[in-house]
C-alpha cells in the first residue's frame, strides 16, 4: 500500500516550542557484551549495534507521545532501522506536527490502527483452520497479515476465513508455530511437577513470570537444583500464554536477565514497549542469548492447542525448554518467551507474551534496578 512521506519544517517545529530535552539514550546500558551479541545475530558492526541501542531507546521514550498527538488519525508506528527514528503513520496531515515535534517521522497510510485491529477481531472471533499460522496488524504495510501453511492459501476454508477481515496480505510459511516446553534436562531451568522444564521471565515482586503452557494454576516448582521455589498462582494457555510463580522456601528476586557469558547479565530498569522494527534479545535455559529484530505485535498465533492472542512475533530463535525466558531491548522488559517454529541451528521466528499485559492481569510489578 502506498505512503506519502510528511515533511514538517524546521520552522514549524520551532513554533509549537520544540526543544532539546534528556533522551533515554544518554543513559542506556551499551555493554560490549550486549553490542557483540547484537553484531551477531543481525549482521551490524559494533558501532552500528551501539547506535542501533541508542536509537531504539529513543524511540521507545518518544512513542507514547507521538501515538497521543497522532489522536484519532493514527495509523500504527514502528522503528526505521535504516535512519534509527520512530515512525508514525497517519490518515490525514492534521496532526502531522505535533507528531513531527516528539521527535516522530511522519507518513501518510489509509487505515487506521483502530480499523486494522478491528478487522483483525473478525478473525480472533472465529475458528482459525488448522493450515492458517497466525495473524496481525502490519503498520508499516497498513495491513492485516496472515501467515498460512505453504500450499494452502487457496483452500476453501482458508479463504473464507480470511475473508472475514476483508483484504488481507498472506505470507507462506513451512509449519504451525509450536511451544517450547521440553521434558527433563541438564542446564539451568526450573521444573514443573517434576517433569517439564521451562525458563524463568522476570522477577516481579513475590516471584516471577513466565508463560502459561509450562503449568497450570497450583503446578508446583522447583529450582534448577531440585529445592522446593513454589507454587504456579496464576496460568492461563491457550488464549493468553502467560502465568505468575508465587515463591518462597528461601528463593529470591533480582532485576537480572542471564546474559549465559556471552554477554555480562542485564539489569532490568523498566518495561517500556519496544516498537516494531526494533532490536530484541532472548534469554532461555537452552539456548541461552539470542538476537532479533521485532516483526509484528498483536499477533494472534494458532496453536494445535489453540489460538493465543496480543502476541509479538521476532525473528529470535529459540527451542525447547526456552519457554517463559526474558525477551528485552536494552534494559526494558519486553516480555516472555511463547513459542515459534525453527531453531538456533537454521533460524527460525519467535512469539512472545508482552510483560505488561501480564503484569496488568495479576496487578504485578517488575523488581527493577
Amino acid at each position: 500500500m502506498k505512503k506519502t512521506t510528511l515533511l514538517v519544517s524546521i520552522g514549524a517545529l520551532m513554533a509549537l516550542g520544540a526543544t532539546a530535552t534528556p533522551s533515554a539514550a544518554d543513559t542506556v546500558d551499551v555493554s560490549d557484551g550486549m553490542v557483540t551479541a547484537m553484531a551477531r545475530d543481525l549482521g551490524l558492526t559494533d558501532t552500528q549495534a551501539a547506535a542501533r541501542v541508542r536509537a531504539e531507546a529513543t524511540a521507545i521514550d518518544v512513542e507514547p507521545a507521538a501515538k497521543a498527538a497522532a489522536g484519532a488519525d493514527f495509523g500504527g508506528s514502528w522503528f526505521d532501522a535504516d535512519t534509527g527514528t520512530l515512525v508514525v503513520g497517519l490518515t490525514s496531515g492534521a496532526n502531522a506536527a505535533d507528531v513531527a515535534a516528539t521527535g516522530a517521522r511522519v507518513e501518510r497510510v489509509e487505515h487506521t490502527l483502530a480499523a486494522l485491529d478491528a478487522a483483525k477481531a473478525r478473525l480472533d472471533r472465529a475458528d482459525a483452520p488448522d493450515s492458517v499460522a497466525s495473524w496481525h496488524v502490519d503498520p508499516r504495510a497498513n495491513t492485516v497479515v496472515a501467515s498460512v501453511v505453504r500450499g494452502t492459501a487457496g483452500d476453501a476454508d482458508v479463504q473464507t476465513f480470511l475473508g472475514l477481515a476483508g483484504d488481507v496480505e498472506t505470507v507462506e510459511v513451512d509449519a504451525r508455530p509450536s511451544t517450547f516446553a521440553a521434558g527433563t534436562v541438564g542446564g539451568d531451568p526450573f521444573y514443573i511437577n517434576g517433569n517439564t522444564r521451562c525458563s524463568i521471565g522476570f522477577s516481579v515482586h513475590g516471584g516471577f513470570v513466565t508463560a502459561g503452557h509450562c503449568g497450570g494454576t497450583g503446578s508446583s516448582v522447583v529450582g534448577w537444583d531440585g529445592s522446593a521455589m513454589g507454587n504456579f498462582a496464576g496460568s492461563s494457555f491457550p488464549g493468553n500464554d502467560y502465568a505468575f510463580v508465587r515463591i518462597g522456601n528461601g528463593w529470591w528476586t533480582a532485576p537480572v536477565v542471564l546474559g549465559w557469558g556471552v554477554i555480562p547479565d542485564r539489569l532490568v530498569r523498566g518495561s517500556g514497549e519496544a516498537p516494531v522494527g526494533s532490536s530484541i534479545c532472548r534469554s532461555g535455559s537452552t539456548t541461552h542469548w539470542h538476537c532479533g529484530q521485532v516483526l509484528a505485535k498483536n499477533e494472534t498465533v494458532n496453536y494445535s492447542q489453540g489460538a493465543v492472542h496480543q502476541m509479538t512475533k521476532t525473528s529470535v530463535c529459540a527451542e525447547p525448554g526456552d519457554s517463559g525466558g526474558s525477551f528485552i531491548t536494552g534494559d526494558q522488559a519486553q516480555g516472555v518467551t511463547s513459542g515459534g517454529w525453527g531453531n538456533c541451528s537454521s533460524g527460525g521466528q519467535t512469539w512472545f507474551q508482552p510483560v505488561n499485559e501480564i503484569l496488568g492481569v495479576y496487578g504485578l510489578s517488575l523488581v527493577t534496578a
